[in-house]
């Protein structure tokens, strides 16, 4: 499940998404476009600015923009920032591994073998569906 906090990323993106390229939009005008709680908002914005998702700009005139393309942001990417592992448990994971201390023999297990698919599937989804492609979809 997603966190509420990626979704209102994701909502934020797919706002940023929407505007004319080159174009900066007021975090007033992506919270109340994106329905998002502006205090939430400020915070996602600057996550999404150290990710190197979206730019800034200060000042009177300033704002948000896109700073990577809408075509290379992918759901998977998002969530990992926000939610971490994609995987169900931390011994299925990619880039969170971990093992299960009360797993005898990892190898072996059923769980682990079966959730290491269940992640793969999510994740070939996950990394399909870009912002552009939820905006296109809308």
């Amino acid at each position: 499940m997603l966190s509420q906090k990626t979704k209102y990323a994701l909502k934020a993106l797919l706002y940023l998404a929407q505007q004319k390229e080159g174009e900066i939009a007021k975090t007033f005008a992506i919270s109340e476009g994106a329905n998002i709680p502006k205090k939430f908002l400020e915070q996602i914005l600057l996550d999404l600015k150290r990710a190197h998702f979206v730019g800034s700009k200060q000042g009177k005139l300033g704002g948000y923009y896109l700073l990577k393309s809408k075509h290379d942001i992918t759901l998977a990417d998002v969530h990992r920032l926000f939610d971490g592992a994609i995987a169900l448990l931390p011994c299925a994971s990619l880039n969170f591994y971990e093992p299960c201390a009360d797993c005898k023999n990892e190898a072996s297990c059923h769980l682990r073998h079966g959730l290491i698919s269940v992640r793969e599937e999510t994740l070939k989804s996950m990394q399909q569906i870009t912002i552009a492609s939820l905006v296109t979809d809308q």
